[in-house]
């Protein structure tokens, strides 16, 4: 990530074996650093940055490098292997499709597809009647983008103003980038969509939740001062469900402000589910935290089990808003990924998973709370629901926090441990649910041992 390497010098770390872990060899494996110049030479350097760990196979929640060499996953490859790595489940539905052999269809329709959404509308419950399947997150919450706009045209909005949230992330495609607010990546685009409004994050450490109603009409305020009627010139508000880098949600008095808002003047209300949905966060999808229904939302990531599946879901008018033929892709809804989402949706639920990682989240949470009781002056606080958790960092007199945040990342995956590191002071933690509570134990033990090495040794 930038403002941080990793070395990719071989290095001599002590060994380790237990039930989860297995470190025989220098960390980076030999002959990473080999595979890492091939790929410079042939990919895009925006692909580099991350652990310098050559992925050989994965299963359940545990990653294999090139030597053998075995870590407890604490990325689920960005929050997509929910079910666990490799799940036979879904292995066993795509194979099954290939056999037929079946591999692509485009618009033209398959029984699978039937099957799926049948099982996806029904796991999604009231008010959602229909969905669109796609590739990418980023394609799902461009459709949501043009679904809340088409409905403005609709009903008579006369500018198609979308609110989205500062600091919240949605894509790198234009339209996902212009509802997002970091003003660097973005750039690229040239000019900003006049109607695309962002307003600022209640963050916890700056807005109870006795105080999100009064925080959210403030902001309304504010977009007023800018000459934005909010009854006319508003389609609709478009929220991550809960703030990426740090794992923070939202005061729930703030999103149901929002809802009374958005239903009083005929607004569409939207989620970006990609890192919540599908019992990450002990709940089927994270908007349920805030005991609202949303018209429509966006999801992926942990919707295909480790294929390329997204979706936009919502209610049937809103989702039926295009003309036949007006909002398709090539390879949305492919025999291949919704055999594998039918599968992750079956596994949900014969495993119990939202019910399993609401529970291992206390897990979770416990140790993390201890963590940060040991570490006062170095650890500012921890956030998240389920098994989706940020530890932020503080500056301190040896290190600022965003490089101790990505030195302690680095020792982490040096013992056997893989992290999400986010290149700033925080680092983010999302096992794929089908964890084992040991598991959880031994990995916080990894980030507590890292922890004090790095502030003993650098």
């Amino acid at each position: 990530m930038a403002g941080y390497s990793f070395s990719r010098e071989p290095k001599v770390v002590p060994k380790v074996e237990s039930k989860y872990r297995k470190i025989s060899t220098q960390i980076p494996a030999p002959g990473t650093k080999q595979i890492i110049s091939r790929l410079e030479k042939t990919e895009s350097r925006s692909m580099q940055g991350q652990f310098p760990i050559i992925w050989d196979k994965a299963e359940d929640f545990s990653v294999f490098d090139i030597a053998g060499n075995k870590f407890i996953d604490f990325t689920s490859t960005i929050f997509v292997a929910n079910i666990g790595h490799g799940n036979k489940k879904v292995s066993d539905a795509i194979i099954e499709v290939l056999n037929k052999p079946l591999l692509s269809t485009y618009a033209y329709m398959s029984e699978i597809r039937a099957n799926y959404l049948e099982k996806l509308i029904e796991f999604a419950g009231p008010p959602f009647g229909k969905a669109f399947l796609l590739s990418a997150g980023t394609e799902a919450t461009e459709a949501t983008l043009k679904l809340i706009r088409m409905n403005g045209q609709k009903i008579g909005k006369k500018k198609p103003g979308i609110v989205t949230i500062n600091g919240n992330w949605h894509g790198r495609t234009m339209g996902a980038q212009m509802m997002s607010s970091n003003e660097s990546q973005k750039a690229w685009i040239g000019y900003e969509d006049p109607h695309i409004h962002h307003i600022d994050f209640p963050h916890p450490w700056d807005v109870t939740e006795e105080q999100g109603e009064s925080f959210f009409l403030t902001q309304l305020e504010e977009l007023k001062k800018k000459g934005i009627n909010l009854e006319t010139d508003i389609a609709g508000f478009m929220l991550e469900t809960f703030q990426g880098w740090g794992a923070l949600f939202y005061p729930k008095s703030f999103v149901q402000a929002i809802r009374k808002f958005t239903e009083k003047n005929n607004i569409l209300l939207a989620f970006d589910e990609m890192q919540a949905g599908f019992a990450r966060t002990g709940k089927k999808f994270g908007f349920e935290h805030y005991e609202v229904a949303p018209d429509l939302f966006a999801c992926g990531k942990g919707m295909g089990g480790g294929v390329p599946l997204s979706g936009v879901i919502g209610r049937s008018e809103i989702m039926d808003l295009p003309e036949v033929g007006n909002m398709s892709s090539t390879h949305s809804a492919n025999p291949m990924v919704c055999a594998a989402g039918l599968a992750v949706l079956e596994e949900i639920e014969s495993r119990n998973l939202v019910a399993e990682t609401l529970r291992k989240g206390k897990v979770l949470k416990e140790s993390l709370k201890s963590l940060k009781s040991k570490f006062p002056e170095q650890i500012d606080n921890f956030y998240g629901e389920g098994l989706i958790a940020s530890l932020i960092f503080k500056d301190s007199t040896k290190f600022n926090k965003s490089e101790l945040a990505s030195k302690v990342s680095e020792k982490c995956m040096q013992k056997g441990l893989l992290v999400v590191h986010t290149g700033r002071e925080s680092i983010k933690l999302g096992p794929p649910l089908i964890i084992e509570d040991d598991a959880i134990i031994e990995a916080m033990q990894i980030l507590e041992e890292s922890l004090t090495e790095v502030l003993t040794n650098g």
